[in-house]
This record gives structure tokens, sequence and C-alpha cells, in this order.
């Protein structure tokens, strides 16, 4: 949902100046589309970073300085990028890497100098296994951090914790494939 809020945000609030609409990329860098009716009546479809339309109905493409001049205040007023964090688990385990372990630390030094009030951990499973038994192991991998994040100091109201289990891999594999970079906890510090 804040995705797509803040996908509009993007998208409207850059619309007032001549009533001229400009395709600005997400705070990940990912840019979507838009279909919009040029002065003429035609629809144009804007696909591609800082798109919009000229008064001629061509489809132009905004410079970075253009779209910095031009609506600089806007763009100031945006959130910072969402963190995202990588841990990786043992395998049939909600046991950290070493690697990963360190992390934490990182992830409360996101969320401290953020001051996020916005933190979602979402748990994930190799095909290895049943689907319930990797719904429920990724579901604890996700609670055993929530909880390692709240002994640091993470208060439990700004956490949302989620379980892909094995629906959402990292790297595609087909049923029963141990994958090591499929064990994960996602952590996205907004």
């Amino acid at each position: 949902m804040k995705k797509i809020t803040l996908l509009i945000f993007s998208l409207l609030l850059l619309v007032g100046c001549g009533q001229k609409v400009v395709l600005l990329p997400d705070l990940d860098g990912h840019v979507g589309q838009v279909t919009v009716t040029a002065h003429s009546g035609e629809t144009v479809t804007l696909n591609q970073a800082n798109q919009t339309v000229s008064g001629k109905d061509d489809v132009y493409t905004m410079s970075e300085s253009e779209v910095q001049s031009a609506f600089s205040e806007a763009l100031a007023a945006q959130p910072e990028p969402t963190t995202r964090f990588l841990l990786y688990f043992f395998s049939d385990s909600t046991k950290l890497k070493a690697e990963s372990e360190t992390m934490l630390s990182e992830i409360m030094e996101s969320y401290r100098t953020r001051s996020s009030t916005d933190v979602s951990i979402i748990g994930h499973t190799d095909t290895v296994g049943e689907k319930q038994y990797n719904y429920d192991l990724s579901l604890r991998r996700a609670l055993s951090i929530k909880k390692k994040l709240m002994k640091d100091g993470m208060p439990a109201d700004v956490i949302q914790t989620t379980s892909h289990g094995e629906t959402n891999p990292l790297i595609p594999t087909p049923d029963g494939k141990r994958e090591p970079k499929n064990r994960r906890v996602e952590v996205l510090v907004r």
C-alpha cells in the first residue's frame, strides 16, 4: 500500500506546472508507466524516467537539471529510500549464519538514524520440505529476528512480521532443491 501511495505521490505531486505530468522513478529506482491525455485529446503512455508530454503532444524526456529545477521542493519532501537487509539461515533452522548475525547492528543503526516507525520482517525458506512446514519455519525465522531487534531496543509496534514460506524464492528452484540464498529473512526499514 505504501509503495502504491508513494508512486501516486511521485506522479501526482508533480502535476501542476501547467498541467504537466512527469514520470519519475520510485524511491527504489523502478519506473512504472502512466497513460495521460495530451492537449490534442490523444492518449500517450509514459514509461521511461522523466518523460512528459510537450505542448506539441510529443513525448519529451526532461533532463535531471530540468526535473530538479521544476520540482525541487516536491523531490525534497520525499522520504528516504527503503533500506533492505537480507539475513541468511542454516538449513531447517532459525539459527542465523555468522555474517548475518553481524547485520543486526546495521539494522538497528538504520532504524535509529531514520527514526523509523515502519519495519517489515519477512521470512522465507527454500523448497525442501512440505509447504506448510516451510511457511511455519519462515514465520519462526521472522519472529526470531523480531525478538532480537526488540531485545536491542526496537519497539514491537513498529514491526510487521510476515511469512512467505517457499512461495517467494530469491533464486527460483524446482521443488525439493536446497538453496541457501532462499533460506532468509528480509528486513525493510522505512
